[in-house]
């Protein structure tokens, strides 16, 4: 799949390559589960366009701007207009070489 592809509703979603392009500074968020948890938003594209990353909790620490990444199980969800792309619970970030 590429980023051009995914749209808002879009679930089991899967990027097999991505670069990360920039990283906002992480802050703290209460889910609605009430539990508080930190997130940061990532930019990632491919020769397709460029879509936003959530990165929550330890993912957060483990990618840097340049890491080649690859998505699997995400969603996309949209948020002030724009589509946002998630591991979510079930969803897995790795890099790659």
């Amino acid at each position: 799949m590429k980023i051009s592809e995914l749209k808002p509703g879009t679930g089991n979603a899967t990027l097999e390559v991505a670069e990360v392009t920039a990283i906002e500074e992480p802050r703290d968020v209460l889910t609605r589960f009430g539990k508080k948890t930190r997130v940061a938003n990532a930019t990632i594209k491919d020769d397709s366009g460029e879509i936003t990353l959530s990165l929550w909790g330890d993912d957060i620490s483990r990618i840097a701007i340049g890491d080649k990444i690859k998505i699997e199980n995400g969603w996309v969800s949209e948020f002030r207009g724009n589509p946002q792309l998630s591991a979510g619970k079930f969803g897995k970030i790795t890099k790659v070489e």
